[in-house]
């Protein structure tokens, strides 16, 4: 569980309800049904339009990731390495074999097995490295799909506010109803702007901070397996795989 997201999201619902509040309108000034459907509603239709199906699930897939990141451990992977070059160089590529099954991450496992299979480096690289693009660019595409539902929402918020107005000139002759409706048409400018910056924006940054965090990850298990493929002695390749934690 990441701490400081679920801190976070607290400490953006209590400033929220806190400031409105302490400003006198209330939590019922917080809620506004109409505004919950233009601004709230409206993101998501835009976003999909936006979006393709495969993005956009791949994005649902991915937000649980704000508060149960997924588990990254440099120099366990570096140990790990370590521990594949050594016994490669006592027991042959093949004494490699029984650890390929072993692996609960599948861009390991198929480095791993390329490895083994006796595969020439060159050819490991590339095409770990082309798997590993494909999988960056479509995590960050999905990670995009924050960011556009943040840059929609404040807009939408003051198209529910421009709408709500609308509505109060229809009843400037009761000026009873003047005050409730200029409040709810600012209730859709707080939705807008609220949920783009202190949930869609840095959810969607957040993402994008742990997906390059894995990239970099896999930059180094690919260094590693290759350095294995070579033959190199295990304590260059510590050496080397080492720069990636600074």
């Amino acid at each position: 569980m990441d701490r400081l997201s679920v801190i976070g999201v607290l400490l953006a619902l209590g400033a929220l309800v806190g400031g409105s509040i302490l400003k006198g309108a209330g939590l019922s000034g917080l809620w506004s049904p109409a505004a919950f459907v233009i601004v709230i509603v409206g993101t998501i239709a835009a976003i999909l339009v936006q979006t393709s199906a495969a993005t956009f699930a791949r994005a649902l897939k991915l937000l649980p990731w704000v508060f149960r990141p997924p588990e990254q451990d440099p120099q366990a992977v570096i140990a790990q390495i370590v521990e594949w070059s050594t016994t490669a160089r006592k027991q042959g590529l093949l004494g490699l074999e029984a650890q390929v099954a072993e692996q609960s991450d599948p861009f390991m496992a198929k480095g791993l097995q390329m490895v083994v299979d006796g595969l020439e480096p060159e050819a490991i690289r590339q095409m770990l490295e082309i798997e590993l693009q494909g999988q960056n660019e479509r995590d960050l595409a999905a990670a995009k799909v924050f960011e556009g539902m943040g840059i929609y929402a404040p807009t939408l918020g003051i198209v529910g506010a421009v709408l709500g107005l609308m509505a109060v000139m229809k009843n400037l002759a009761d000026p009873s109803k003047l005050g409730h409706g200029i409040a709810a048409a600012f209730t859709a400018t707080i939705y807008g702007i609220g949920s783009a910056n202190l949930i869609l924006l840095p959810v969607g940054n957040k993402l994008k901070t742990l997906i390059r965090a894995q990239a970099t990850e896999r930059e180094m298990v690919i260094e590693g397996l290759i350095a294995i493929a070579q033959g190199e002695n295990p304590r260059n390749i510590e050496s080397r795989l080492n720069g990636y934690l600074h």
